[in-house]
């Protein structure tokens, strides 16, 4: 039993240690921008695996450097209650759950039917529906790999009210967008605005921020096709919200 209590303290005390860890890195990110992060990282040991280069596009820019335009498109797109949740929608949360609950009833039931009518197909596998805000977001692809499970989504919670406890909306929103994906080796918004409009991302109008918004889910799929029916369709729906969301 000791050596049990023993081993729990040293858990509980590496536990300690790592979240000390994190909140430091982040304290420093209120004033140094981050160089990369730990998605960015995968990637590239990705693409060196599979093509033997790296194909690469990333220049950081400054908040004021960005098109309002894009900021406005990304919140309505991907979080609309930005400015006013503490980090987590729990609301969204909720209801992505139960849409993937039912996803994931609808499946066993098509499985279970193929299993008596085609055994050799493969199951079918449920669409999973995110709940995440940006600053979640934000959280997991700065600190964490892109396994599911239980202890990461918690530690994901953690870094989120950290970042969300130290850093401004803005400065979360300002990191969030030098560093997120926008296809295959292009990361942030200045390299997604050259790569797909070949201007700066200040220089970003309306219709061209909102496709850019589009893209974020799957940004590896859309890249093949950004001016698809899709992606022109949702951008107005976007551009239409744009108006109304304010920003931090």
């Amino acid at each position: 039993m000791k050596q049990f209590w023993r081993f729990a303290g040293m858990l509980l005390l590496s536990i300690l240690c790592l979240q000390l860890f994190f909140a430091a890195r982040i304290a420093v990110m209120t004033a140094v921008s981050p160089q990369s992060t730990t998605f960015q990282r995968s990637e590239a040991m990705r693409l060196l695996r599979e093509k033997h280069y790296i194909p690469w596009a990333q220049q950081w820019v400054d908040d004021a450097q960005i098109s309002r335009h894009l900021k406005r498109a990304v919140i309505a797109s991907e979080d609309a209650g930005f400015n006013e949740h503490g980090g987590v929608d729990w609301d969204a949360l909720e209801k992505a759950w139960d849409k993937n609950q039912r996803a994931q009833e609808q499946a066993d039931k098509r499985a279970a039917r193929l299993a008596r009518t085609n055994p050799d197909k493969p199951p079918p596998v449920p669409k999973v529906i995110g709940g995440s805000t940006i600053s979640q977001q934000l959280a997991k692809n700065l600190f964490l790999n892109s396994e599911r499970h239980l202890a990461r989504k918690g530690q994901e919670l953690v870094l989120t009210l950290m970042l969300e406890a130290m850093l401004s909306k803005q400065r979360i929103l300002e990191i969030y967008l030098n560093n997120v994906e926008w296809g295959e080796g292009v990361f942030g918004a200045q390299a997604a605005a050259r790569h797909y409009y070949r201007v700066d991302a200040s220089k970003l109008g309306p219709n061209q921020a909102a496709r850019l918004a589009v893209m974020l889910p799957a940004p590896k799929r859309f890249e093949k096709r950004p001016g698809s029916p899709y992606v022109i369709g949702r951008a107005g729906t976007i551009e239409a919200r744009m108006n109304a969301v304010e920003l931090p």
